[in-house]
C-alpha cells in the first residue's frame, strides 16, 4: 500500500503544515486505490458529490462535508471530479502537538481516532465560508512568511481546529477536552502505542498510575464510553485491518494479539460486529466494488 509523506520542499513551505486547494490536487480523490499518509488531513468540502472508504467503514460525501483523517489512516476515495470542491488542511503529528505545546493536543481534538462516531461533519454554508476564510488566511502567511507569521498561522489554526472541536462534539454528544481530563487523553494516546501488545484495562491503570474508578469516569466524561469499551473497539479496528490489508490467517492476527486460540478471536468479533470474520470480510469486499464502479 502506497503512503504519502510530508515534503516541506515539496510543498513550498517553512512548516509542516498547508493549506492545499482542490483544484491542484483533486485528481487523488477520484476513483483511488487504498494509500495512507504520514500526516493529519481535514478536508473542506463546500461541492461534493461521491464517497471515502475509511476505518472500514464507507460513507458518503456531499455538499458543505468536513472530513477528518488521522494520520496512516487508510482509505480509498470516489470522487465525482465534475463537481468538486474543497480545501485541504494537512499537518504532522508531532508538529502540531509542539506548535501548540501540548504533546496530547492531536488527542484532544475528538474527530482525530475516532471509533465510534463519523469521521466527517456536516455544516451549514456559513460555517463553510468560515473556516475557508481562515484557511486562507492561514495560506497567505505559509506562502509569504514574515516575522510574525507563526504567531498569527498558530492563533488561526488553534481557533479554527478548536471550534471544529466545538461543533463536533455538540453533533455527537461528546465532552470537549480540559486540562481535569488529562488522564482520559493520555489514555488514548497509550492505546495507539500499546493496542498490540496490550488489552486489558488493567496494563493502562498501571502506566498512568490512577485507579480503574478515576480511568473509567474520565474517559466516560470525555468519551461517553468505558475505558474497557474504547480498548475493545480500538483492538477491533486493528484486527479487521490487519484481516483486511494483511495476508495473514485468523491464526496468526490471533497469535499476534494475544488471543489464546483462533476461536477466541472469532468469538470476540462475532461479538462486537454481529458478523463472522467472513461475512465482514465478504461484505467489506462487496462495498470495495461499488466504490470502484
Amino acid at each position: 500500500m502506497k503512503t504519502i509523506n510530508f515534503n516541506k520542499t515539496e510543498c513550498g513551505v517553512d512548516f509542516l503544515l498547508n493549506v492545499l486547494p482542490g483544484d491542484q490536487i483533486k485528481e487523488s480523490y477520484v476513483n483511488t486505490d487504498f494509500y495512507n499518509t504520514d500526516y493529519f488531513e481535514i478536508l473542506f468540502f463546500k461541492k461534493a458529490e461521491g464517497s471515502v472508504v475509511l476505518n472500514n467503514h464507507k460513507f458518503d460525501v456531499n455538499d458543505n462535508s468536513i472530513v477528518f483523517i488521522s494520520a496512516f489512516q487508510k482509505r480509498q476515495w470516489s470522487m465525482n471530479d465534475q463537481y468538486m470542491e474543497f480545501t485541504s488542511l494537512v499537518f504532522q503529528e508531532d508538529f502540531l502537538n509542539e506548535f501548540f505545546a501540548d504533546k496530547l493536543f492531536t488527542y484532544r481534538l475528538l474527530y482525530f481516532y475516532q471509533l465510534q462516531n463519523p469521521l466527517k461533519m456536516a455544516v451549514t454554508s456559513q460555517q463553510m465560508s468560515k473556516s475557508c476564510e481562515i484557511l486562507t488566511e492561514i495560506k497567505t502567511e505559509l506562502v509569504s512568511v514574515r516575522p510574525d507569521s507563526a504567531h498569527i498561522i498558530r492563533s488561526q489554526l488553534y481557533y479554527l481546529l478548536q471550534t471544529l472541536n466545538r461543533q463536533y462534539s455538540i453533533q455527537n454528544n461528546l465532552a470537549p477536552g480540559d486540562a481535569g481530563n488529562n488522564y482520559a487523553y493520555q489514555f488514548k494516546k497509550l492505546l495507539e502505542i500499546h493496542i498490540h501488545q496490550k488489552q486489558r484495562i488493567n496494563d493502562y491503570t498501571e502506566m498512568l498510575d490512577i485507579s480503574r474508578i478515576s480511568l473509567n469516569k474520565g474517559v466516560k466524561a470525555a468519551f461517553n464510553v468505558t475505558a474497557t469499551q474504547l480498548i475493545k473497539r480500538r483492538l477491533l479496528s486493528e484486527i479487521q485491518s490487519q484481516l483486511i490489508y494483511s495476508n495473514k490467517t485468523a491464526s496468526e492476527i490471533a497469535f499476534e494479539f494475544g488471543f489464546s486460540e483462533p476461536n477466541h478471536l472469532m468469538r470476540f468479533f462475532k461479538t462486537l460486529t454481529n458478523e463472522t470474520i467472513s461475512e465482514f470480510l465478504s461484505n467489506h469486499h462487496r462495498n470495495i466494488k461499488a466504490v470502484a464502479v
